[in-house]
Parts: structure tokens; C-alpha cells; sequence
């Protein structure tokens, strides 16, 4: 997986580095040596979750290094993260869900592992199903022009749309050429715009119109404005209400029993639901409404999540067909583009293959990763807004105990440099919007990020610097004189600050 990842303000999946999200260790140990040897009763689950949330390694680690390292419930501190809900797949099985911390800040009432969370942008590929149960029938084409479906509101025709159409497989892969990244929600007590509304950038949306601005095909580009596009024609197809058109084509076939698309979310679930939280504080009504259902509306839980992955995975394998075909689901999981199936961001080849998504709403955040070759995955949801870290860390928690293909922690040898040859790293880095600070205490580096974030760095060459919480690497150029001009980090170049 290239495994760099974050989100945005407008809650959308940005690329990061994937390589960043996954593959933890025990603490203190060389835990591929130490599995070999265990006892069986050491692998049961509940050893097992007592392994992962004792230590969350970082990305990187120097070779033969013995450390300790937070737990899970220290990360949650630092965080920010109140409460957090996990659900681990093995063997095409789901073999632990478990909840951790509290609903909502200030009250003792625990997560467990019923609770509801949004799911935020997870829901994309959700839809995409219902979506793809509708071509598997014949109902849809994937590469007609949407128009020829959508009957109470059409994709306005310009420039762009004279030789290439606005399509299912465009708007699914995210190269329909639409715009309108994502969405910020309302308060419980805002006025809700249609899907209309919505789409045309009508008050009381907070939105800008969604419409063509590229050659539709041309690039990829993350557009929740097409997936509303997408919601709009099932419900103009099949003429039902969004949430009842989800349950009946993708909830309710594979026991999604605590999912739902409704927004509001209704009376009767409001107990089972988390409350959404930002730096620590209750956001105003507990959460924030998202009438862009398909695209950010699902509350759901990790266990319902998982559920979804391993039939898509069994479809693909020809062993279920409970939503999708072997051929629909082969497609919903071939590469379109650079990063996107038909729904599903993809990554990796052969036995590292996997499919994956991330989504950010106010106060939430989720990640879903599936390995169909070897049935493996896991979902993480919580409700302290986007904090991509404690994400990456536990995955690599769950990677490593779990002996996951791919996306392992790396293991680093740091050249020999003396002090005075440290110091030529030493300095501020401007570039992108970004920012990075490079310090030395003693014979160790550190790197400060705009926001704050103080982690060791080593180099692992004369030009290359390692962030070893993120395992993320960074590209050192030189001047003419030998000195620091530039450094390449975090998909960009930061140029030495005079």
C-alpha cells in the first residue's frame, strides 16, 4: 500500500503514504521470533488483544534497538481520542471486535463493540455496491452517460462534457471530472437541503454547485460531489428513500444489522451512537448530520464493516454471491486508475493485495483495510476527529500480531556521523503551506512538523532522513557548497528558510 495518508478539512481522504499505516509490534521484542515459539494458548484472541494495545510501535525502528513504547490507551490521551473500536479479521473470519474508552467525554458510559460511529467517507464504497448489485442485474451500465438514468435533475452539459460523459465507472474511480471534494455537515438543528439542493449549491447546502470541470476521464481527482450524483440516480431508479434502497440492496442480504443511512439518525438509536469530538470537546449536539448519505451518511461499526469486506471478498473469489457476482466483484477490485477500483481505494499485487478506505467527518474517523488473498483485515472507527497516527499505529499493531502479508514496520540502519556533520541537517524547511523544523539534541535528530509533531529522525544515508514515528522518509538536496538546500518530505519540497 503506498501508505501515506491523512484528511483534509473537507473530511476527504488524502494521499499520505500507506506504507505508514500498518505493521505493530509487541514491545521490546522481535515478535516474528517470539509467535514461532508460543504456546497456542498465548494466540487467543484475548492474548492477543492484550498484545496489540500494550505497545504501539512507530513506523520505523532502528535495527537492534530495544525501546518501549505507549499503549494503546496512552495514544488515546495524547490524542485526543475518547473512544475507539476495533474489529480484526483472520482467515476470512472475524475473530475479535472489542471497544475501548468512552461515548462521550466526561460520562463513564463505554464504547463496546455495538457501538455506532459514522462512517464518513467508508460509505462510498458501501454505495458502490448498491450500485453494482444494479449493473449485476442489468439494470445499470457502468459506462452509459448517468444522464440517460437521472430524471429529476441531469449533470449540466458544457465544455467538457462535448466528447466524454459523466459515467458510473468514472464517478465510482473518482475521474468523473465533477467537483466538490467533500462535505462539513449541518448541526442537528440546521436545515437540511435536498439532494437537489445539494447538488446545485442551493441554500440551505453549505456547498458549491457540483458540476463538470474537467474532462470527464481525464484525471483522477476525490469528488464526494459525484458520489451524490450516484446517490441521486439509484434513488431515481428505483424510486425509494436512500436508506431504505441501502438496506434492502446491501444491509440487510449480509446481516449489516447495526448500519444504517439514515440522517437523522433516528430516536430509537440515539443511545447505541458515540458522540463526535474535536480536541476533546463534545461538538455541539453530539455529531453533525450529513444528508450527502452516500457519500458520508453510513453510521455503522467496525464488526458491520468487516462484514461487507469479506463477502466482497468471497465474491471475488467465487464463493458467495450473496451481493455481487465473481465477475462484478473482480471489477469492483480491479485498478481503474492510480489508486481506485470501483469504490475501494486499491494497493498492492499477488498475496499483498488489498482494498482499503479512510473517511473523516466532524469529530469522527474510520479506516477499513482488507488482504482478499489471505482473508485478513481489520476497521478501526473512533470519535475524536482525524488522528491518521493512532490509526497507523494500530494497524501496524494488528499487522504484526497477526503476521499480515505487507506494510510491516521497517527496520533501519542509520549511518555513522559525528556531531558537527549532524549540524548540517539542523534548520527551518518552507515549502507547500508546510513547514519543517530539523533540531539536534545530542547525537539524535528531530523533526518538528507545523503542527507541532516533535519526532526522531535517522539517516539512513547522506540524503536520506527517516521520521521513525511515521516511518515516513525524507530527500535531503545539497547546495553547491555542501550544504542543506532542500528537503523532500511529506509529497513535497520544503526549501531551507533564510
Amino acid at each position: 500500500m503506498p501508505l501515506q495518508t491523512y484528511w483534509d478539512r473537507d473530511g476527504r481522504l488524502q494521499r499520505l503514504c500507506l506504507s505508514m499505516l500498518i505493521g505493530l509490534a509487541l514491545v521490546a521484542v522481535s515478535t516474528s521470533a517470539t509467535l514461532t515459539s508460543q504456546a497456542p494458548s498465548t494466540n487467543s484472541s484475548e492474548a492477543r488483544i492484550a498484545r496489540i494495545t500494550a505497545g504501539l510501535l512507530p513506523g520505523a525502528t532502528v535495527k537492534g534497538a530495544v525501546s518501549t513504547y505507549p499503549s494503546l490507551a496512552a495514544e488515546m490521551s495524547r490524542y485526543n481520542v475518547e473512544g475507539l473500536s476495533i474489529a480484526v479479521a483472520d482467515g476470512g473470519q472475524i475473530v475479535w471486535a472489542r471497544g475501548f474508552g468512552v461515548k462521550t467525554a466526561g460520562t463513564n458510559e463505554p464504547v463496546t463493540a455495538t457501538t455506532l460511529f459514522q462512517a464518513a467517507s467508508i460509505s462510498k464504497p458501501i454505495t458502490a455496491t448498491a450500485t453494482l448489485r444494479l449493473v449485476d442485474r442489468g439494470t445499470l451500465s457502468l459506462d452509459e452517460n448517468v444522464n440517460a438514468y437521472l430524471k429529476s435533475w441531469k449533470v449540466p452539459e458544457n465544455e467538457f462534457t462535448t466528447t466524454e460523459k459523466v459515467t458510473l465507472r468514472r464517478i465510482m474511480s473518482h475521474s468523473a471530472g465533477l467537483s466538490v471534494s467533500g462535505f462539513q455537515g449541518y448541526g442537528v438543528t440546521d436545515p437540511l437541503p435536498t439532494v437537489l439542493e445539494t447538488l446545485n449549491g442551493q441554500s440551505p447546502a453549505n456547498n458549491p454547485a457540483v458540476r463538470v470541470d474537467t474532462v470527464p476521464g481525464a484525471v483522477r481527482r476525490y469528488s464526494g460531489g459525484g458520489i451524490m450524483v450516484q446517490q441521486l440516480l439509484l434513488m431515481d431508479v428505483l424510486g425509494k428513500p436512500f436508506p431504505d434502497l441501502m438496506k434492502e440492496l446491501v444491509l440487510t442480504p449480509i446481516g449489516m444489522t447495526h448500519s444504517t443511512f439514515e440522517q437523522q439518525l433516528p430516536a430509537a438509536l440515539q443511545s447505541q451512537a458515540a458522540s463526535a469530538h474535536v480536541d476533546g470537546s463534545v461538538v455541539p449536539g453530539r455529531y453533525h448530520v450529513y444528508p450527502e448519505m452516500a457519500a458520508a451518511g453510513l453510521w455503522t461499526t467496525p464488526t458491520d464493516l468487516l462484514k461487507w469486506a469479506a463477502e466482497i471478498a468471497a465474491a471475488r473469489a467465487g464463493k458467495s454471491n450473496k451481493l455481487l457476482s465473481r465477475e462484478i466483484a473482480t471489477q469492483m477490485l480491479t485498478l481503474q486508475n492510480d489508486e481506485n477500483g470501483l469504490g475501494p481505494a486499491l494497493s498492492g499485487t499477488g498475496r499483498d493485495f488489498n482494498f482499503w478506505h479512510a473517511g473523516s467527518n466532524r469529530g469522527f474517523g474510520s479506516h477499513l483495510v482488507y488482504y482478499p488473498e489471505t482473508g485478513q483485515g481489520a476497521v478501526i472507527m473512533f470519535n475524536g476527529a482525524s488522528r491518521a497516527l493512532i490509526v497507523a499505529e494500530i494497524l501496524r499493531a494488528i499487522a504484526e500480531e497477526y503476521q499480515w502479508p505487507a506494510n510491516r514496520i521497517r527496520q533501519l540502519e542509520p549511518i555513522s556521523i559525528d556531531t558537527a556533520g549532524l549540524d548540517r541537517y539542523i534548520g527551518r524547511f518552507v515549502g507547500m503551506g508546510y513547514s519543517a523544523d530539523v533540531s539536534r539534541e545530542g547525537s539524535r535528530l528531530f523533526v518538528t512538523s507545523a503542527s507541532g509533531l516533535k519526532s526522531e529522525a535517522v539517516l539512513v544515508a547522506r540524503d536520506k532522513i527517516v521520521i521513525l514515528e511515521t516511518g515516513i522518509e525524507g530527500t535531503v538536496t545539497f547546495d553547491q557548497t555542501g550544504g542543506i538546500a532542500a528537503l523532500e518530505i511529506w509529497g513535497g519540497l520544503l526549501k531551507r528558510h533564510q
